[in-house]
């Protein structure tokens, strides 16, 4: 892999395009050489997920992406589906950015009020259930600096991609699935009701498809 035109989607949801040699790319993701080898399009690996220290590699159906930290990496290509990926992983992590950011808001709204209270005649009832439940959370996770006040949990930008990544290929093989159905019943069918070469080589071109 020489210089490549590789599509980037930051974790604010936001794409771009940069066109890097495969030098750049390893030093940006710790990836070797042989690695980046399973991205290459020119090139027949089996479909794979790689997990490595700074970087997770996918090669599934269309898909062939490197998801870091705060990145997607994708060989850019004007393949429909991965036109619709890349969408779909935008919606996805814009719609978990505007709850994260939602989160935050209700977090800085408590500890305004504590402040009020405190201020005035001490925090109410009302307070001191929520800071209870609060740190009951905390405890339970084990993660204080990734509690929020109330929702879902915001899962960390690698594993929102690779969910993604994930949903993107079962999609296209559930897809591939059902148009094999629609073409090979019927035909078994018919070879079924007659044996000829024409129903034959009916089946046959459908199982080598």
């Amino acid at each position: 892999m020489g210089l490549r035109t590789w599509l980037v989607v930051s974790e604010s949801g936001q794409s771009r395009v940069e066109e890097v040699g495969k030098h750049v790319i390893m030093r940006r993701t710790g990836l070797p050489a042989r690695d980046l080898m399973v991205l290459d399009p020119l090139l027949s690996y089996p479909s794979s997920i790689l997990g490595r220290e700074r970087a997770i590699v996918i090669n599934l159906e269309h898909i062939k992406a490197i998801v870091i930290a705060k990145e997607v990496l994708m060989l850019y290509s004007t393949n429909p589906l991965v036109v619709q990926f890349v969408q779909d992983l935008q919606h996805c992590i814009s719609s978990l950015q505007a709850l994260s950011t939602q989160q935050a808001g209700e977090r800085d709204e408590m500890e305004r009020e504590d402040k009020a209270e405190a201020t005035l005649s001490g925090p109410s009832q009302h307070t001191l259930r929520r800071r209870a439940s609060i740190s009951s959370n905390e405890r339970k996770d084990d993660a204080p600096e990734t509690s929020v006040v109330a929702g879902p949990k915001v899962l960390a930008f690698e594993f929102r991609a690779l969910d993604s990544c994930l949903e993107s290929a079962c999609g296209c093989l559930d897809s591939e699935t059902r148009t094999l159905e629609e073409e090979a019943y019927p035909a078994l069918d018919e070879l079924t009701a007659k044996i000829s070469t024409l129903n034959l080589e009916r089946v046959r071109k459908i199982r080598v498809a």
